[in-house]
Parts: structure tokens; C-alpha cells; sequence
């Protein structure tokens, strides 16, 4: 082998492993940036993780956490402009929701959970009215 052809095969090998260096620059660029991204995200998750355990913290320790909340004060709304009582499906068309059987069970749910809280009573099955005691 003489000179010429052995310095050519050195620029070869230079030009290969040159661009293969180049190629992984871009990909240790593009990691990079998807990397930056990710820890931004998971940031922004941890960050809201700890918001939401701090509002459910404050929901559920509240006085009386049944009725902390905004659909239950909706519910309890209603019921005060009802002195007879209403079902759970009349509360639903009450607040403008579709009395599908999903919502009226959903509402009903809720409706239970306030009588155990002795914040509303069923005298009559199905019909649910503020109790006397907090009114």
C-alpha cells in the first residue's frame, strides 16, 4: 500500500466518523430539547398534584364537608325554595340538568349522603326536604 491510498482511506474514515458525530449532535440536541419538555411536564404535574391534595385537604376537613362543595350548596339552593320537598329528577330540571338516569341517580346519591348528614330529610321515600334544624 503506498501513501496516497492510506491518507485516502484516513479522509474516508474522517468524513464517516464526522458525520456520524454530526448525526448524533442532532440527536443529543433533539433529547435535549424533548428532555427540557418532560421535566417541564412532570413540573406542572407535580405542581398539580399538590394543588388538588391541598383543595381536597381543605374540602374534606371542612365543618361539614357535604356541603362544602358547589353542587351540593346547587342542591340545597334548590330545596330552599321548595318547602314541600322535592325528587331527585325535579331537583335535576331544577338546575337545568338532563334528568337522564345517570343524573337523577347521581343527585339521589347525593341527596342520601346529606340525609346521613342530617342536612336534609326523606320523610315521605324519594322526597327530600331541608331538615328543620338548619333552616
Amino acid at each position: 500500500m503506498n501513501l496516497p491510498t492510506v491518507l485516502d482511506l484516513i479522509i474516508d474514515r474522517e468524513a464517516t466518523a464526522r458525520r456520524h458525530a454530526d448525526r448524533l449532535r442532532e440527536q443529543i440536541t433533539a433529547l435535549t430539547g424533548e428532555l427540557a419538555r418532560l421535566d417541564g411536564e412532570l413540573a406542572d404535574l407535580a405542581t398539580t398534584r399538590t394543588t388538588l391534595r391541598t383543595l381536597a385537604a381543605a374540602e374534606f376537613t371542612a365543618d361539614d364537608p357535604t356541603i362544602a362543595s358547589g353542587p351540593y350548596q346547587q342542591i340545597l339552593t334548590v330545596l330552599g325554595t321548595a318547602p314541600a320537598g322535592m325528587r331527585a329528577k325535579g331537583i335535576c330540571l331544577a338546575l337545568g340538568v338532563e334528568p337522564s338516569p345517570k343524573h337523577v341517580e347521581g343527585t339521589r346519591a347525593k341527596l342520601k349522603r346529606m340525609v346521613n348528614r342530617q342536612v336534609l330529610t326523606e320523610d315521605e321515600p324519594g322526597v327530600f326536604t331541608l331538615n328543620p334544624k338548619r333552616t
